[in-house]
């Protein structure tokens, strides 16, 4: 575990003590059961954000995308009658052409990632209205999905599906990240994308991949959020869910300019900003306040980043010249 990932625990570890301080409520069962549920329906597309944030760029459309595959996914099972595996290979595929054209915009075209999803953003959520006609999409009343349900909203030993999902979703990609090739390969994307391709990466390959996981990510959560919600508002469905994921990224240590991050990282990100939307909501802090709080955790996330990158910058350059005065001093 990474110094940053050390601080951030220390970090929920006291926000947490305090909350309880304040209100016992907050290591009720059912309050850190629900909290754990939340945690892993957005960590899980929080980590798929932390692929693209690893390259240099950025996904903008998370939350757009969201809403319109949870249409699609609600369409499919409740109102075609598709069985729910095929209705969710379905969405994942559709999710992952959109992260694939998201991709191919990039680096084909050369297009900037923040106009590129910006745009996904506005065409994913007009769609998706669109498509409704602006009524809300749900499950027929009184429908009933066992398996899917017990996959989603199930728990075990009290914990909810939906965090275990994000668990075991995190593992691989930590490994993916942290301990393969292709993890070494984004991160020398993201620190230097020229000096990668002089090197033989295929940057355009990596970059567009990291969008696919993304969006693949960003697929699994929207089933998971259509079963959580039971129906799907396009016009407010997973409104600003963009924001938690890049605060969570940005949190865990992951750098905006690109190379640097962690997986544990992010999913302690995503622990963190539900722990203080629960603060929000245990101390009777007027929930208007939520994105007041999120634009403050994404500033304080982002100074810190560039401080400690100065600092890093700055304690490289005097070890090197320690270095050089020792070989100047160093006799023949």
């Amino acid at each position: 575990m990474h110094k940053k990932d050390m601080g951030l625990a220390v970090l929920i570890i006291v926000v947490g003590a305090i909350v309880y301080l304040r209100n016992p409520l907050f290591l009720s069962p059912i309050n850190l059961g629900n909290t754990a549920n939340l945690i892993g329906l957005f960590g899980l597309f929080a980590i798929g954000q932390g692929f693209v944030i690893m390259t240099g760029g950025i996904d903008l459309s998370v939350g757009s995308m969201i809403a319109l595959l949870g249409v699609i996914f609600v369409d499919l099972v409740g109102r075609l009658g598709v069985p729910w595996p095929l209705a969710m290979a379905i969405t994942v595929l559709v999710g992952t052409l959109m992260g694939l054209a998201h991709g191919l915009l990039i680096t084909k075209l050369k297009m900037q990632p923040f106009v590129v999803t910006l745009c996904g953003l506005l065409i994913y959520r007009g769609v998706a209205r669109g498509y409704t006609g602006e009524a809300t999409a749900g499950f027929p009343f009184g429908a009933s999905y066992p398996e899917l349900e017990w996959l989603t909203i199930g728990r075990s030993f009290g914990i909810p599906h939906s965090f275990y999902a994000m668990i075991i979703i995190g593992v691989i990609c930590w490994f993916v990240l942290h301990r393969s090739v292709y993890g070494r390969h984004l991160q020398a994307v993201g620190k230097n994308e020229d000096a990668a391709r002089y090197s033989g990466v295929r940057t355009g390959l990596v970059i567009t991949s990291a969008y696919v996981i993304c969006a693949v990510l960003t697929s699994i959560a929207a089933v998971y959020f259509a079963m959580f919600t039971r129906s799907v508002q396009p016009s407010s469905h997973g409104n600003f869910y963009e924001l938690y994921a890049i605060a969570a990224a940005v949190l865990g240590g992951f750098s905006l300019r690109g190379g640097e991050g962690s997986i544990i990282g992010v999913i302690l990100g995503a622990v963190l900003l539900q722990q203080l939307q629960n603060l929000v909501n245990l101390l009777g802090i007027p929930s208007s306040l939520n994105f007041a709080v999120m634009g403050g955790v994404i500033l304080v996330g982002v100074l810190a980043d560039q401080q400690f990158s100065r600092y890093r910058q700055q304690r490289r350059a005097a070890r090197a010249l320690d270095a050089l005065d020792k070989e100047a001093a160093t006799p023949g």
